[in-house]
Order: structure tokens, then C-alpha cells, then sequence
């Protein structure tokens, strides 16, 4: 008797299962900025992020979650939404990251 026909089936889900894996994007952290991203990509430090649609991704870092969503927003600007680890962080930690947006710089006109 041949094992052909039991190989086959199974070389097939061991090519899916590798397909799948391949296609998901591996990232520990997602930044979503409120303005549409400008750039394919950034650096924080030693963190490089990378565009997936509306949203910045990048690989699990050293730095602690709350460090890489300031830098990110003072980055890209306010954000609309952060997490990591799949975790997303609340209003308040939210507030915090965007409290770290640079300001426009302003301009003051002296009295004549």
C-alpha cells in the first residue's frame, strides 16, 4: 500500500498553515495617528515602525509601551489609538501619549 494519498492532504495544510503565517504582520505595537500618515515608515530611538493602512506597527521593543506611544506622537501627531500587545491603552494613558504632540511653533508680533 502507498502513504501517496495521506502525503498529499498533508503537505497541502502544512502549505496553508505556512502561507498564513507568512501573510499576518507580526507587530507587538499599533499606533494609529488622527492625521493620515505621511511616511512609510519611522524611527523611535531604536524602534522602526512601519505603515499597514492607517496605522503604525513595529516589533516588540525595549522601551516600555508608555515611552514608545509619546515618541510616536511626537512623531506623527496626536493619536488616535494605541496598543500593545494586543492591549489597548485607555483615554487616560491615550492623553498622556498625546501630551507629547509638539506644538505648532507660534509667532508673536511686537507693538509698534
Amino acid at each position: 500500500m502507498s502513504t501517496l494519498p495521506v502525503a498529499r492532504p498533508l503537505a497541502a495544510i502544512a502549505l496553508l498553515a505556512a502561507a498564513s503565517v507568512h501573510a499576518a504582520p507580526s507587530a507587538y505595537y499599533a499606533a494609529t495617528p488622527v492625521a493620515t500618515p505621511a511616511h512609510a515608515s519611522l524611527m523611535t530611538r531604536d524602534t522602526p515602525w512601519r505603515r499597514a493602512g492607517a496605522t503604525y506597527i513595529a516589533d516588540r521593543a525595549p522601551e516600555r509601551a508608555e515611552v514608545l506611544c509619546q515618541l510616536v506622537a511626537g512623531h506623527v501627531g496626536a493619536l488616535s489609538g494605541f496598543s500593545a500587545g494586543g492591549v489597548a491603552f485607555d483615554a487616560d494613558r491615550l492623553a498622556l501619549c498625546n501630551a507629547k504632540v509638539k506644538s505648532a511653533p507660534t509667532t508673536s508680533v511686537a507693538a509698534r
